[in-house]
């Protein structure tokens, strides 16, 4: 079983990398982002995306009900069907759905969290974001096991009902542990992990769990939450985890080859 993430920043070749997807026979889940989409459709409706970060130093997204509609709007909608489009296009029997459906991915939300703003500590409420607690694959297997290819975005469900905003790269993992896959490719829009985040030419090559702590130290932005994704998947009993360039031709064989970065055991 292989698992593949796609983020959703720009500079992304979505054609590449579908034309790519339409050709692995291994039985696989693709599971995608939007969050450059996300921020532009926002914007056209007079939605400044706020960005907060926590008192441990993480950023994320304030998602407050109405953020939440438009990341239903273009996550479950727009981006999740464009793709479902590009595959049929090529031949691929694919589904659309999100996390909420069939109670893919359930979790907790966080009405409240506290954030650091100006230096200063700071309780924001009314958020519609959270955690994953629980994975049920029976939908994904069933579309699996009938020849379909499931596309796979956030949100999650909350324990209340609600649709909560999760990481997609978390969500990746979760899925990817529950399936017992055997590779999770995380695509974006840099080569890898970078030992200097300005230089491309620095990508690492490979990580081992002995070092995934001097991997953090190098990571910025968020490719730090990517390789503590990546780090809970391999403890957890995937097989291997690569970091790979979505802006390339055959980005996904390329990867399978060797290119971008690998944490294994």
């Amino acid at each position: 079983m292989l698992v593949i993430k796609l983020g959703g920043s720009a500079g992304l070749d979505y054609e590449a990398f579908l034309d790519d997807l339409a050709r692995v026979e291994e039985p696989t889940v693709f599971i995608h982002g939007g969050n450059a989409e996300f921020d532009r459709v926002s914007k056209q409706l007079g939605i400044e995306p706020r960005h907060v970060t926590s008192q441990n130093g993480q950023s994320s997204r304030f998602t407050d009900r109405e953020t939440l509609d438009v990341m239903l709007m273009v996550y479950c909608g727009k981006i999740n069907k464009q793709l479902v489009e590009g595959l049929q296009r090529r031949g691929v029997n694919a589904v659309g759905i999100s996390a909420i459906d069939g109670r893919i991915a359930t979790g907790r939300r966080k009405p409240a969290i506290r954030v650091l703003e100006d230096g200063k500590p700071k309780m924001l409420r009314g958020d519609y974001a959270g955690s994953i607690e629980d994975v049920d694959t029976t939908l994904l297997t069933l579309l699996v096991g009938a020849g379909y290819l499931p596309v796979l975005t956030p949100p999650a469900l909350g324990r209340e009902g609600e649709a909560i905003n999760v990481d997609g790269d978390k969500l990746a993992t979760e899925i990817a542990v529950a399936l017992g896959a055997d590779q999770l490719l995380v695509f974006s829009n840099t080569p890898g992990l970078l030992a200097d985040v300005r230089d491309e030419n620095s990508l690492v090559t490979s990580i081992s769990l002995a070092n995934m702590a001097e991997a953090g130290a190098m990571a910025q932005g968020r490719m730090k939450k990517k390789v503590g994704a990546a780090q809970d998947a391999i403890e957890r009993g995937v097989g291997r985890v690569i970091f790979a360039d979505a802006r390339v031709e055959r980005p996904i064989s390329r990867a399978l080859e060797g290119a971008g970065t690998t944490i294994i055991a």
